[in-house]
C-alpha cells in the first residue's frame, strides 16, 4: 500500500489593511497581503524569486504598536495586525528614501520609480547637481573620505564598466539592494562571482580584488542581470541600443519557448524587436527555470539571426 502525504491547507490570518480587513494565508507577508487585496506598494529590493534583502526600505509600512516602520516585503502577518501603507509618517520615509536614491543615482531606466515620486512629492534635485564621476570607485580604501564643500550631491556615478561583449555593467544606477549578490552567490547560481566592498558611501558590487569580469569567477549565466531592478546590468545589445536611441520597449514582442541545447527544458522569453532578438529572459513561474538560466539559454540566440 502506497500512503501519500498530503500538507495541510494554511489558516487564514485575518488583519486590516488601510481600514479594511484581510484575509491572507499563514505565513504571508504584509506586501503580499497588499498584492491579493489590490494595494500597490513600492519596492525596488524585493524580488519573487529571491529571499527579502530589507534593503532599499520603499516598501516600508506602518504597524499599529510598532515602534519604527516596518519593511512590508518580509514583515510576517500577525492575527489582528493594523497595518496603514498611506499614512503621513509613511509617505514621509518614502518621499526620502526616494529623494537620497535619485540625488545619488540615476534611475532613468528604473520601472515605475517617476510615478513614485510624483505620488509622494518626491524632489531628488533638491540635494543640488550631482557630483562629477568618480573614476577611482573601485580603488578606495575604507576609511579614506574626501572632505565635501555641500556644493554638490554625493553620487555614486562612474564609468560604464565594458569589459566583455554580452553585458554592461553600469553601477552608476547600482542602488545596493544585493538582489545580484544574493542571485549570483547561495541562493541560487553558486559562483560567488560578485559580492559588496567597500563601506558606508563607498560599498559598491565588483569582483575580487575588483578583477575585470573576464578574469573573474562569472560564468556569465546572467541571473543578476535578471534580477537587477534599476537597469545597472543590462544586455550589451540593450545597452548599445539605449545609447543610439533605438531602444523602444513598447513595440517589442515576447515569445516564450523551450530551449534547445539541452534536455533540461528552460523555457525562454525572447524579446524581439524589429524582427530581431534583443535580449531574453525566463518565466519566474517556470517550475523548471524560476527565472534563472545559463549562459547558453540566456545569450546563446545570435546564431538564429545570422544571415
Amino acid at each position: 500500500m502506497t500512503i501519500v502525504e498530503i500538507g495541510l491547507p494554511k489558516r487564514l490570518v485575518e488583519l486590516t489593511l488601510d481600514g479594511e480587513a484581510v484575509r491572507v494565508p499563514e505565513g504571508a507577508t504584509i506586501l503580499d497581503a497588499c498584492t491579493a487585496s489590490g494595494k500597490s506598494i513600492p519596492t525596488l529590493c524585493y524580488g519573487d524569486t529571491l529571499k527579502p534583502a530589507n534593503a532599499c526600505r520603499v516598501c516600508m509600512v506602518e504597524v499599529e504598536g510598532s515602534r519604527t516602520l516596518v519593511p512590508s516585503c518580509s514583515r510576517k502577518v500577525e492575527p489582528g495586525m493594523v497595518v496603514r501603507t498611506d499614512s503621513e509618517r509613511t509617505q514621509h520615509s518614502r518621499k526620502l528614501v526616494l529623494e537620497l536614491l535619485g540625488s545619488a543615482t540615476d534611475l532613468s531606466t528604473t520601472p515605475h520609480v517617476d510615478e513614485w515620486m510624483s505620488a509622494c512629492g518626491a524632489d531628488p534635485s533638491r540635494f543640488g547637481p550631482s557630483a562629477p564621476p568618480a573614476a577611482d570607485r573601485d580603488d578606495r580604501q575604507p576609511g579614506e573620505h574626501e572632505e565635501i564643500d555641500g556644493s554638490v550631491a554625493a553620487t555614486v556615478r562612474q564609468p560604464t564598466k565594458v569589459d566583455n561583449p554580452l553585458y554592461v555593467r553600469d553601477y552608476g544606477k547600482c542602488i545596493m539592494c544585493y538582489k545580484c549578490v544574493d542571485a549570483c552567490g547561495d541562493q541560487w547560481q553558486n559562483s560567488f562571482a560578485i559580492s559588496v566592498a567597500g563601506r558606508g558611501f563607498d560599498a559598491r558590487i565588483s569582483t575580487e580584488f575588483a578583477t575585470p569580469l573576464p578574469d573573474s569567477a562569472c560564468v556569465y549565466c546572467g541571473n543578476c542581470i535578471e534580477v537587477c531592478p534599476t537597469g545597472a546590468l543590462s544586455f550589451k545589445r540593450e545597452h548599445d541600443k539605449r545609447e543610439d536611441g533605438t531602444w523602444d520597449e513598447e513595440s517589442q514582442t515576447q515569445t516564450t519557448t523551450i530551449c534547445t541545447f539541452c534536455g533540461v527544458g528552460c523555457n525562454l522569453t525572447l524579446h524581439v524587436q524589429d524582427n530581431e532578438i534583443v535580449k531574453v529572459t525566463s518565466p519566474h513561474d517556470s517550475t523548471v527555470t524560476h527565472g534563472n538560466l545559463c549562459i547558453k539559454g540566456r545569450f546563446g540566440w545570435q546564431h538564429v539571426q545570422n544571415r
